[in-house]
């Protein structure tokens, strides 16, 4: 008898281990790790997810005739010596953790159980079969990486290999801001079944602290209803998603955006069947390339990128500090309570559903952590445990690498810092906000404008060195020695109320 250990976020329909000629002599094994659950203050969202999508993906495999134990214990490894206590099995298989330090605790379970321990690769992810190539004192930049990923996996291209259109990318075409006159279709929401409202009714028991609330669950949490909303996005939002991704919104955070990414990152949808959707909508004629590209760039190029370099930055990741970052993240972030009013909007929202989309987790959050001087590491924990989609594999990368640039530049080209213009231009935040956002400095400037400009000045030798970061350093020139003054001591001023 051997037994085949299945992790949360493994929820895939073509599980690799699950080949209908072994159910005779094969145990499927699923354990809610109490101990994981508690590890952090994670969003109550984010564990009903999880659990409940686990409970039902354990509930399609008795109907499909597999044996199947189902059990809680207070950590992974209490519950596997239990099981193999009860089932008999001689050998434990599955496959590899997302997740850099699981991954390694797998590597250790062969050991704490007395038994064999196989660890297979983790088909979820595309790069887990291939990887392009990065040559030695090179660095493989994202773009270089998206059209290798492309190229593999034949993804809008004719039929000679080329780019459908002539262009590889379409992002200058993606940049439109929002405006009241956009009238996006909500994404579909789905009632709790039984399993679900029992699973809500356990974390609230059992997690009473953690961030967020049950209340309002609608996530789909089984292949059928992931499938549903699959469909619905490439109908209703995928043709409107190129132009608008980068749009923000007080009264439309959705907007055009898929709400896909929890599905994906445990294994309800595949990131080539979500891609070759989107490019079937293209042919179809239901969405324009733009669209099209765009989408299928974040799920098989960067969604996949991340992926892949986390683990090659692994396990000193969470360490980096680039820019010598020591402030704590402020109060606000878990309150919502502060008067600059695209950040209190934003993180309300987080609090309440798990949710924001990827430019307000970029351009507003991060932006004023990295602006602030707000330790890497304590931002990181922030997203880990704030968000319904969060997984470390994602959130590191993204936030440490991309957002903050604590990485020096590996995983992006440069620090994505803004004044509040582009807040202004991108959204409606600034409406109804007490600060002004066309203000440089003084009592009615926005934080965002002095924070900003403050951060060239302080860092301007070492920004003047990247390419991509000219013209920023030149609007420098605009500031004469009495409003460099003001910033800074303004500056000053902000950063010490945090």
């Amino acid at each position: 008898m051997q037994s085949i250990w299945i992790l949360a976020d493994q929820l895939s329909p073509d599980h690799p281990l699950l080949n209908p000629t072994n159910k005779s002599d094969s145990v499927i094994v699923f354990i809610e790790s109490l101990g994981r659950m508690r590890h952090r203050p994670y969003q109550k969202r984010k564990l009903v997810l999880l659990l409940s999508a686990m409970r039902h993906y354990a509930a399609e495999l008795k109907n499909q005739g597999w044996r199947v134990d189902y059990r809680q214990a207070e950590n992974f490894t209490i519950g596997l010596k239990l099981h193999l206590s009860d089932s008999g099995s001689e050998k434990i298989l599955t496959i590899a953790a997302a997740e850099w330090q699981a991954r390694q605790q797998q590597t250790k379970l062969g050991e704490r159980l007395g038994c064999v321990v196989e660890i297979h690769p983790n088909s979820h992810f595309l790069v887990e079969s291939y990887a392009p190539e990065e040559k030695a004192g090179k660095k493989l930049i994202l773009e270089n990486f998206y059209r290798a990923m492309r190229r593999k996996f034949g993804l809008l291209l004719d039929s000679e290999g080329n780019p459908i259109g002539g262009a590889w990318n379409y992002d200058a075409e993606n940049r439109k801001p929002y405006h009241k006159k956009l009238q996006p279709i909500p994404p579909l929401s789905f009632s709790p079944d039984e399993i679900t409202l029992q699973v809500m009714g356990e974390v609230e028991q059992k997690c009473p602290t953690n961030l967020g609330t049950t209340a309002g669950f609608d996530l789909p949490v089984t292949r059928v209803q992931a499938l549903e909303a699959l469909e619905d996005f490439v109908e209703n939002r995928l043709a409107d998603f190129g132009p608008y991704e980068d749009a923000m919104s007080q009264s439309e955070p959705i907007l055009f955006h898929s709400l896909l990414s929890p599905l994906l990152n445990i294994g309800l949808l595949e990131p080539r069947e979500v891609a070759k959707r989107a490019e079937r909508a293209y042919f179809e004629g239901k969405a324009p390339l733009n669209s099209v590209e765009g989408f299928i760039r974040q799920v098989i190029g960067w969604r996949e990128y991340v992926y892949w370099r986390y683990h090659k930055m692994m396990p000193g990741f969470h360490s980096l500090n680039h820019w010598s970052a020591t402030k704590s993240v402020p109060e606000f972030f878990w309150t919502g309570e502060t008067d600059m009013h695209c950040l209190s909007q934003v993180i309300k929202r987080v609090m309440a559903t798990g949710y924001s989309n990827h430019i307000e987790r970029l351009m507003l959050l991060c932006n004023f952590a990295l602006l602030s001087g707000i330790n890497p590491k304590e931002v990181n924990d922030w997203f880990l445990e704030s968000y319904f989609d969060a997984y470390d594999w994602v959130v590191t990368p993204n936030v440490i690498g991309m957002g903050l640039c604590a990485d020096g530049g590996v995983v992006g080209t440069k620090p994505y810092i803004a004044s509040a213009a582009y807040i202004n231009k991108m959204s409606d935040y600034c409406q109804g906000c007490r600060y002004n956002p066309k203000v440089r400095s003084g009592p009615e400037a926005c934080p965002f404008n002095f924070l900003y400009w403050n951060f060239l000045l302080k860092w301007e030798g070492q920004l003047r060195a990247n390419p991509r970061m000219g013209p920023n350093v030149l609007g420098l020139k605009h500031l004469d020695e009495s409003e460099r003054a003001k910033v800074k001591a303004d500056s000053e001023r902000f950063l010490a109320t945090l």
